[in-house]
């Protein structure tokens, strides 16, 4: 049953991923599309074996500055909301903020934040943030906001304190919302990351783009695609077991 499953829901999609990368591949052989146009999978594949040292080393780096971001865009998410909740008056004031934050875009500030900053961590971390909080505080304000009213009365009949509604009621109610975000965080994380590094930086996965697409290395940008891929994905799953691990110890 177990196996049906697993067939069921991965075989579709590793079947059509197989199927255009295979068309690729034929394509490029059939039209002779020289490589430094249009890369084959199969030369992005040796791409990646031959550039390993230089693409895991600035994996590396772009990891460390996703994962470090992301935490601060949770924290940040969760204090925000944490205060709509406790102080309901607060969401008339920082509601406008947030609205205004994404009004402008992001890609607009990173060479201001760059020469705030400098090249450093410090402000590809802010981009990563800019990117990724935003949805992280819509979505637990959603659910904050849409927690069924009878059980809040029922909570509060039985004289819970709110420290106590918050505990047992709101958490399990918004935490499938904040997942859901988190989610989405990690996917737009990584654009973030890569726009931090265009702009200005001597490392990671986005400066390895930048300083290979005019040598006319188009396979190796490919190849940096496929390792900024392969980290949304690994980030995208480990919130799902997260999710699923939660949802059992906090059914909704």
């Amino acid at each position: 049953m177990k196996k049906n499953i697993i067939i069921k829901n991965y075989l579709p999609p590793t079947a059509s991923v197989f199927f255009v990368l295979i068309l690729w591949q034929f394509s490029v052989i059939i039209f002779n599309v020289e490589s430094w146009f249009l890369p084959s999978p199969s030369n992005i594949l040796i791409e990646l074996i031959n550039s390993y040292e230089i693409l895991l080393e600035n994996s590396l780096v772009t990891l460390s500055e996703i994962t470090i971001g992301l935490i601060i865009s949770i924290l940040i998410s969760i204090m925000i909301s944490g205060m709509i909740f406790w102080f309901k008056s607060f969401e008339k004031t920082i509601y406008p903020l947030l609205i205004t934050s994404q009004i402008i875009p992001v890609f607009t500030l990173a060479p201001i934040l760059i020469v705030w900053f400098g090249t450093g961590l410090f402000s590809k971390i802010i981009i990563i943030v800019l990117f990724t909080f935003f949805p992280l505080v819509i979505n637990l304000v959603t659910a904050i906001k849409n927690v069924d009213m009878d059980m809040i009365r029922m909570f509060n009949s039985l004289g819970c304190t709110k420290f106590q509604m918050f505990r047992k009621l709101y958490i399990p109610a918004i935490l499938p919302n904040f997942l859901s975000g988190c989610k989405v965080a990690c996917v737009i994380s990584v654009i973030g990351a890569v726009i931090g590094e265009w702009i200005g930086s001597s490392n990671g996965l986005g400066w390895v783009m930048k300083i290979s697409g005019p040598q006319f290395q188009t396979a190796r940008v490919f190849a940096s695609i496929v390792c900024l891929s392969f980290i949304a994905l690994v980030l995208f799953f480990t919130v799902v077991m997260l999710e699923k691990k939660l949802l059992r110890r906090y059914p909704n």
